[in-house]
């Protein structure tokens, strides 16, 4: 089963060469990689040029955001499976894409996620804290529950029934998506239990700006996909963030070292 997987970039040259070989690593044997660049101005193109041998399809163009860039990479795709991995995300180890394929296959899904762990911007060995999705329940997301974006792969052919990513919002376009495939549209959803994806932390959904924009898109989202969304929607998001910081996977030889605070 070939399998898409699109990044998308914007001035990322201290991250997207480990990006890229964390792909270029991967043992299952069908993998196109595509990169959709929103018109880097630092080494970016240089260093993406480097590893053209390994880069399936690649543009380098202006675009309305992130969102917008991955319905690009979605739209040049031809895998039967997609994944979306962040500029500075890797995967946790070689046999990620080939797990979550053969969990789709296996089990005649729709779409696969798993968990997640959040690292050190500077140190890509050094784990923050995790991100453990747990098993979806039905109308888990209006009590703040949605699956790590980094970690979903989906089939093509849900994205052409139901639609791609909303490009004109510009944070909460992956939760409004996820909403939309898995509460609304009830696709045939799996859970793997185990760290896929490493992220490092940061980024303008976390800055208190970002967060207010964040929360009034998702209210959109629920809106827009016919749903009413409760207050304790928002008292019970953060909460479920706070396990994070004490939960540990089974095993994390593959996954990185735990690690203090190292910020001074």
């Amino acid at each position: 089963m070939k399998t898409s997987i699109i990044t998308v970039c914007l001035n990322s040259a201290e991250t997207i060469e480990d990006c890229i070989k964390s792909v270029m690593t991967q043992t299952w044997p069908d993998i196109e990689h595509i990169i959709i660049d929103g018109g880097s101005t630092d080494k970016t193109i240089d260093i993406i040029n480097n590893f053209k041998g390994h880069i399936a399809k690649y543009i380098s163009e202006p675009d309305q955001g992130i969102y917008d860039a991955m319905n690009k990479g979605i739209e040049l795709s031809s895998g039967d499976v997609i994944g979306i991995l962040n500029s500075d995300d890797v995967y946790a180890d070689e046999t990620t894409v080939g797990r979550m394929v053969e969990l789709i296959q296996s089990n005649c899904l729709d779409a696969v996620y798993a968990d997640l762990a959040y690292i050190d911007p500077r140190n890509s060995d050094c784990i923050k804290r995790f991100w453990k999705a747990g098993t979806y329940k039905k109308k888990a997301f209006f009590f703040g529950w949605a699956p790590p974006h980094p970690t979903f792969f989906c089939r093509r052919k849900v994205y052409e029934k139901f639609g791609f990513y909303r490009s004109d919002m510009k944070i909460a376009a992956d939760f409004e998506l996820m909403l939309r495939l898995i509460e609304k549209h009830q696709i045939r959803i799996g859970y793997l239990p185990k760290v896929i994806v490493k992220m490092r932390m940061g980024g303008k959904a976390n800055v208190l700006g970002g967060i207010i924009r964040g929360n009034l898109e998702i209210i959109r989202s629920f809106r827009l996909n016919g749903f009413s969304v409760s207050p304790w929607f928002f008292i019970l998001k953060p909460i479920t963030k706070i396990s994070q910081y004490f939960l540990r996977p089974e095993s994390t030889k593959s996954t990185g070292l735990i690690c203090k605070d190292t910020r001074t």
